[in-house]
C-alpha cells in the first residue's frame, strides 16, 4: 500500500469523524464523542504512516539526503502536512481541555485541506526538486512556516468561539465580521466536500470530472452570479443564526473566556515559529538561493502582512490591554490574512515562491 491510498483513507476518515463531532454537538451523547475521539486518532495514526512513507518514496526516488526529501515541496504535499498538524492540534486541545466542541470546526479545516487538492487539480505525484529547493533551509523554513499556519487556525476557531460567547448584538460590526467570516467557512467547507465526493464519484468513469477551481475560472456571469447569491445566503443565515452558537456552548458549558485564552495562546505559539522559521529563515534561505534577502515578491508581501496583524494583535493584548471583541476580532482577521498568504497567492498571483503543479 503505498502514501497516496493512506492519504486518502486519512482524508475521508478526518470527513466522516467530521460528522461524528456534529452528531455529538447536536445529541450531546458521550458515546458518539468517544467514537469521534476514537476515530481522529486512527485518521491520525494513518495520516503519520502515509506521511512517513511519502518520505522514503522521495527519498528512493531522487537518492536525496534525510533534510532535502521531506515532502512539503509543494502544494500537495504542503496542504496534507499542515492538515496533520491541525489534527495534532485538535488532540491537543481534547486531551489538555476535556472539550472536544472544537473538533468539529478543526477535522473542518483538515478535510478541507486534503480535498482542496482535487478542487484545485494540484500534481500529487512525487515531482524532482528546483535547484532551489536542494537545502537544508527546506526543512526549517517551510515546516515551521506550516507550523505557524497550524497554530493560526486552533486560533481561528477558539476566536470565532470567543465571539460566540460575547453575544453581541447583530448591528454590531465585529458580530457582523465573524458571522461573515463563519459563513464563508462553512461555505466553502461544504463546496470544498461536494467537490471531493465528486472527484470520487468520478474515478469510476475517467474522464468525466474536472476541478472546481477550473469550473469557477470558465463559469458564465450568470453561473457566478449563482454561486455568489449562495455564498450570501450562507452569510445571512449564520448573520441571524450566529447567537445560537453561544448557546450550544453554554450546553457544553464550554467558557468563552477558556476560548480567548486559548486563542492567546495559539498565535503567541504560532508568531515566534512564524518570525523565525517563515521569515527570517526565509530571508536566509532566498539570499543563498537568490542573491538577495527581500525582494517584495508577492509571498513575502502578504507573509510580511500576516506578521504585521498578528504582532498588532499581540501588541495589543501586552501594551494596550486589549481584551474581549476587539482582539478576538483581530485574531480572525490574520487567519483569513493567512490562508491568502498560503493558498491564494499561489493560485491568484505568479512569484518565486509558486509552487506545485495545477
Amino acid at each position: 500500500m503505498n502514501s497516496s491510498v493512506l492519504f486518502g483513507i486519512a482524508s475521508i476518515t478526518y470527513m466522516l469523524t467530521m460528522a461524528v463531532y456534529v452528531a455529538y454537538l447536536i445529541l450531546k451523547k458521550e458515546v458518539i464523542g468517544k467514537v469521534a475521539s476514537w476515530a481522529v486518532i486512527s485518521g491520525f495514526v494513518c495520516h503519520t504512516v502515509a506521511f512517513l512513507l511519502r518520505w522514503a518514496e522521495f527519498s528512493n526516488s531522487f537518492e536525496l539526503g534525510f533534510f532535502h526529501s521531506i515532502p512539503i515541496t509543494n502544494l500537495y504535499e504542503s496542504l496534507l502536512f499542515f492538515a496533520w498538524c491541525i489534527i495534532l492540534g485538535n488532540i491537543y486541545i481534547e486531551r489538555r481541555y476535556k472539550t472536544k466542541f472544537l473538533g468539529a470546526f478543526l477535522t473542518a479545516i483538515a478535510g478541507m485541506a486534503v480535498a482542496f487538492v482535487d478542487t484545485v487539480g494540484a500534481a500529487k505525484g512525487i515531482q524532482p526538486l528546483v535547484p532551489a529547493l536542494k537545502s537544508n533551509w527546506l526543512l526549517a523554513h517551510a515546516t515551521m512556516s506550516f507550523v505557524a499556519y497550524s497554530a493560526f487556525s486552533l486560533s481561528f476557531v477558539a476566536a470565532v468561539l470567543h465571539l460566540a460567547s460575547l453575544r453581541l448584538p447583530r448591528k454590531n460590526g465585529v458580530y457582523i465580521f465573524w458571522t461573515v467570516a463563519l459563513g464563508t467557512f462553512v461555505f466553502i467547507t461544504l463546496l470544498i466536500f461536494g467537490d471531493f465526493a465528486a472527484a470520487m464519484s468520478a474515478k469510476a468513469v475517467e474522464g468525466t470530472y474536472k476541478p472546481l477551481y477550473y469550473t469557477f475560472k470558465k463559469m458564465s456571469t450568470g453561473g457566478i452570479f449563482g454561486v455568489f447569491a449562495v455564498y450570501v445566503l450562507f452569510c445571512a443565515v449564520s448573520w441571524i443564526l450566529g447567537g445560537r452558537l453561544a448557546n450550544l456552548m453554554d450546553r457544553f458549558e464550554l467558557n468563552g473566556k477558556m476560548m480567548e485564552e486559548l486563542t492567546y495562546k495559539m498565535v503567541s505559539v504560532g508568531f515566534p515559529i512564524f518570525t523565525v522559521g517563515g521569515l527570517i529563515f526565509g530571508a536566509v534561505w532566498a539570499d543563498k538561493a537568490w542573491g538577495r534577502y527581500w525582494a517584495w515578491d508577492p509571498k513575502e508581501t502578504w507573509a510580511l502582512i500576516t506578521w504585521l496583524i498578528y504582532a498588532f494583535y499581540l501588541h495589543a493584548r501586552y501594551v494596550k490591554e486589549w481584551t474581549g471583541a476587539r482582539a478576538s476580532a483581530v485574531a480572525v482577521a490574520g487567519f483569513i490574512c493567512t490562508i491568502f498568504t498560503y493558498v491564494g497567492v499561489n493560485l491568484l498571483i505568479s512569484g518565486l515562491h509558486s509552487y506545485g503543479g495545477l
